[in-house]
């Protein structure tokens, strides 16, 4: 039976899909990125027909923290310029790591709801700019490889579930993996959300942060976690309401996250209660080869034969 305690709706709005032409600025609103695997991702993106800018900042790196790409001031300005400019159709996050947090208020929301939407692409930190996006914009948006990721400069199916997710998103409605199982039975309908566990479980009790992701399909992963702190992540979800209602869930991956049968443990002990379908090992994040998920589109999860399938494509027609 499809549980879903409401009508899943529409979903947010979605950005237009590509076109060979199109113009793509690579952003670094996190950590300091590597100049060769920046140089190897811009090519794979320009083998695709795109334009493609690096920002201005891209290659800082902050006077004094070095885990960061130059200053706040300087990443939210690349990405918010890259936003309002009318000649950019994608905005491509070069790395994650750490640093979202940190400009994500610096941005101007009013101007960048006044035009329109852009394809945002990335994972890991970018997270808390996924939610930003859905929460103050209404738009949807890919938690996808970034330009200048392990998995998306080595992995060949990486690259290309992404290219196709936005030049061809009719071909990449029905998502799964060889690796994906049910942990929890059932099916459910709901608008996807969520991203990379520690950076939403750090969006709690920030002004921007949504009540609870109730009616989502919630996409969760993570990378190097102990299964103890996996475990406090998650009851700290829990305690604060934010899976109150919640439809269904896919996980990702749990790479560096320790001996996978001690994980699934926390997890069911932590999701089973729920009483949701749940998806265990769907096949994106932090892995070597990873899946793009659209976030913010009406999906149905069915857990019994591990397939997350989208109701409409990541993103719309132009």
């Amino acid at each position: 039976m499809d549980q879903h305690p409401t009508p899943p709706g529409r979903g947010l709005t979605r950005p237009p899909h590509l076109h060979p032409g199109d113009h793509a600025v690579v952003v670094a609103p996190s950590g300091p990125v590597d100049p060769e695997r920046l140089t190897a991702g811009c090519a794979i993106l320009r083998s695709w027909g795109l334009r493609v800018t690096v920002a201005p900042h891209v290659l800082d790196t902050h006077p004094t923290l070095a885990h960061l790409a130059g200053a706040d001031a300087d990443r939210a300005a690349d990405l918010q310029d890259a936003w309002l400019d009318p000649t950019v159709d994608a905005v491509i996050c070069a790395r994650g790591g750490y640093g979202v947090h940190r400009m994500v208020d610096l941005l101007d929301w009013d101007a960048m709801r006044a035009v329109p939407p852009k394809v945002l692409i990335g994972f890991s930190d970018v997270s808390s700019l996924h939610e930003a996006v859905a929460q103050r914009l209404g738009v949807a948006s890919l938690y996808g490889p970034m330009s200048s990721a392990s998995s998306f400069v080595s992995d060949g199916p990486t690259a290309e579930h992404l290219r196709r997710t936005l030049f061809e998103p009719s071909a990449t409605t029905v998502i799964t993996s060889p690796t994906a199982s049910a942990l929890v039975p059932g099916r459910a309908r709901g608008i996807t959300a969520g991203g990379c566990a520690h950076v939403l479980a750090a969006e709690r009790g920030t002004p921007a942060a949504r009540p609870s992701f109730a009616g989502t399909i919630l996409i969760l992963e993570d990378v190097n976690e102990h299964p103890y702190q996996l475990d406090r992540l998650l009851t700290q979800f829990l305690r604060s309401g934010a899976f109150e209602g919640v439809a269904g869930i896919a996980l990702g991956s749990w790479e560096g996250c320790g001996r996978p049968d001690r994980v699934r443990d926390v997890m069911l002990d932590r999701l089973g209660p729920l009483g949701v379908p749940v998806i265990w090992e769907l096949g994106f994040g932090h892995c070597p080869s990873t899946l793009t998920i659209p976030l913010g589109v009406p999906a149905l999860l069915d857990a019994d034969t591990g397939t997350l399938t989208l109701e409409t494509p990541a993103l719309a027609a132009r």
